[in-house]
């Protein structure tokens, strides 16, 4: 085996077992499993090819099969766990052929395996399966099943190993936040400012290369912070206005976003009393997330005190996190508002995001966070506050 795995053998192994439960409460046979980020998860597979359809197929007490374009086959041999048996490539003029389409050499592959005639389970509602190849598949089986999320919900208690990699990436983001605390000014075109953003996450940290984030930098001022996820353009920063940085640092793919906001000269009361509630919300979120409450505990906690003074999110405040790719670093799963009763438990790792968009500005003070037996502890060490330069 060639692979350079960044997990061990027995690790794989116990997420295939968790798989396979999942599996059977599902009532499912084989899954087709599109989303890269679940594909990683199971395979180890990291490639940027999730522009084309490929997928892993994954029996019900099985070895995993990785499925993609045939020039990325070899990619796969390069990061998979598995042995060479278990990578199938397909022919490329069926890429992006109105004539032919890739779902039909899985189909050939599902039958040749002697998988095509049991309960089949895809991911229908993700950014990569398309409507097409469903309908492709829809026309050979009789018995498809949706079972969008399920091994995304079999990633959401991490293992050691995995959290790990988030306290790297979250060195990493520690590492963005103060260049930009060094370099921004006013005057400074803004597009120079993400540039020295992305070095900074590739450079990585503490010895730890950085990943690319599964969402670019946003970075918006003034009026265009008011909204929440526009990007950069080359207007340079000027006094008087707030910026927020979303970012994340990524090390093998898993992911650790945190946002924090820097005002150009001197504040406006408004945006210290935003600074104040949010910070006072947080510590009350933060407080209540802890093992055996549930997600909407701590939304509940969070909005309740940012009401009180004299705020509102209308938005959910947090979301679970870990392996990622574009465009979108959370997991799908769980979310901290106020009507998600999942239980939290040791080893989640959320982005809990309490941001506010007023009507000149944004603010965003927010932290990445791994669930622990005594309670939710800050992955970053970043000070939690408005920047003020």
């Amino acid at each position: 085996m060639s692979a350079e795995l960044f997990f061990s053998l027995e690790e794989y192994q116990e997420r295939l077992s968790r798989a396979w439960s999942f599996m059977s409460q599902a009532g499912v046979d084989v899954i087709i499993v599109s989303d890269p980020s679940n594909m990683n998860w199971l395979t180890g597979y990291d490639g940027w090819s999730f522009y084309v359809h490929q997928a892993v197929i994954l029996p019900l007490g099985g070895v995993p099969i990785w499925w993609g374009r045939g020039m990325d086959a070899k990619g796969a041999l390069r990061t998979v766990w598995m042995e060479e048996e278990q990578v199938e490539g397909y022919a490329d003029h069926y890429v992006q052929n109105p004539n032919a389409h890739p779902m039909e050499t899985l189909i050939e592959l599902l039958q040749e395996r002697g998988l095509a005639d049991g309960r089949i389970g895809v991911e229908m509602d993700n950014y990569y399966y398309s409507a097409k190849a469903h309908e492709v598949l829809a026309g050979h089986f009789a018995q498809m099943f949706d079972v969008t999320g399920l091994v995304n919900w079999c990633r959401a208690i991490k293992s050691e190993t995995e959290i790990e990699y988030m306290r790297r990436a979250a060195r990493i983001v520690e590492h963005m936040h103060q260049v930009i605390l060094e370099t921004a000014e006013p005057g400074l075109e803004k597009h120079k400012l993400v540039a020295q953003i992305y070095r900074s996450g590739i450079e990585g940290a503490d010895g730890h290369w950085g990943d690319y984030p599964a969402i670019v930098p946003m970075a918006p001022s003034g009026m265009d912070a008011t909204a929440p996820h526009l990007t950069w353009n080359d207007k340079p920063m000027v006094e008087g206005e707030a910026t927020f940085f979303e970012i994340a640092g990524a090390h093998r793919r898993y992911q650790c976003p945190q946002s924090r906001t820097l005002f150009l000269g001197k504040p406006p009361q408004k945006y210290l009393d935003a600074e104040k509630a949010v910070l006072e919300a947080t510590e009350a979120g933060l407080a209540m997330a802890r093992p055996g409450n549930t997600c909407g505990q701590v939304a509940d906690a969070f909005n309740s005190t940012l009401n009180r003074l004299g705020f509102e999110k209308d938005s959910r405040c947090g979301y679970a996190i870990g392996v990622s790719y574009p465009p979108d670093w959370g997991e799908r799963t769980m979310s901290l508002r106020g009507n998600d009763t999942t239980e939290l438990q040791a080893g989640m790792t959320f982005h809990f995001m309490p941001a506010l968009w007023l009507d000149d500005g944004g603010i965003e003070i927010t932290e990445p966070i791994v669930i622990t037996d005594k309670g939710a502890e800050c992955l970053c060490t970043t000070p939690r506050k408005l920047f003020v330069k």
